[in-house]
């Protein structure tokens, strides 16, 4: 709460007026002010299909595969079906493709519609029969180790990322601020939210749906004399939080600050 003093000014004949001080100690302490949080995930977070498939395999070649002796004697685990080996490949070989390959829009619907009548055209020309009898002499074997030690190196780096090295810079959103912070070097950078414009490009089908569960890229626009656009890409749950930094946003710093004060 503020305190009132008087100050008696008779050398002057002014009558007394009230002084409003505010008391250092009294002031809302800034961490008790709603916030949010927004974190910038790596193209790494896109890749858990790769390491889950690898584990699925690993499996299937453990208990439905079969032993087979080497020259030096040592028996491994081969999984007895070519298709498992080829499908693994191409679960590798796509996932690294649609992430580092953005289709945005328009054109991850002409890249769908392009698929679609390839296949359609292929069926009609009867070379899918060619292909399937062809696939045969494309043998791929992996033994059980290959896809657990694949696997475990992956997601550990996937948890990692995930979990320590995404976090070490993040965004936090309180009423009329935003702030850039870095975990290590303790830099922050902040940004007044009045005027500011929030925008979600559009969504990559394949990398924000289906490998991101729904993430997005942000685009953050600021106003006054020092314009910027602030890039936030690969953002988790991504129309949750655009409506979580509206309602931030829309709230004036001096009323969190007095409804602060009286809680």
């Amino acid at each position: 709460m503020a305190n009132v003093t008087l100050e008696n000014r008779a050398a002057d004949g002014q009558s007394a007026q009230p002084r409003h001080e505010l008391d250092a100690t009294n002031l809302p302490d800034p961490e008790a002010l709603p916030e949010l949080r927004i974190y910038s995930r790596s193209t790494i977070f896109y890749w858990w299909p790769i390491w889950l498939c690898g584990y699925a395999a690993a499996a299937l070649t453990y208990f439905g595969g079969e032993k087979v002796a080497l020259s030096n004697g040592t028996e491994i685990y081969v999984h007895p079906n070519t298709g498992l080996g080829l499908t693994f490949v191409v679960i590798l070989a796509l996932v690294m493709m649609l992430t580092n390959v953005k289709l945005r829009g328009i054109y991850s619907v002409v890249f769908i519609l392009s698929a679609a009548f390839m296949t359609v055209l292929l069926g009609w020309l009867g070379w899918w029969d060619r292909i399937f009898a062809f696939i045969p002499q494309l043998t791929v074997f992996m033994n059980f180790g290959f896809y657990f030690i694949f696997s475990t190196l992956l997601l550990g780096i996937w948890l990692a990322r995930f979990l320590v090295f995404d976090k070490l810079v993040f965004w936090r959103v309180r009423p009329g601020q935003l702030t850039a912070e870095r975990v290590i070097g303790g830099g922050e950078q902040s940004f007044d939210t009045r005027g500011m414009l929030f925008e979600q490009r559009s969504d990559d089908f394949f990398r924000h749906k289906i490998l991101g569960l729904g993430s997005a890229d942000l685009l953050l626009i600021t106003t006054g004399a020092r314009k910027e656009e602030i890039d936030i890409p690969n953002v988790l749950f991504a129309d949750r939080k655009i409506k979580m930094m509206q309602r931030l946003i829309a709230i004036k710093p001096d009323e969190a600050l007095a409804h602060t004060i009286k809680r």
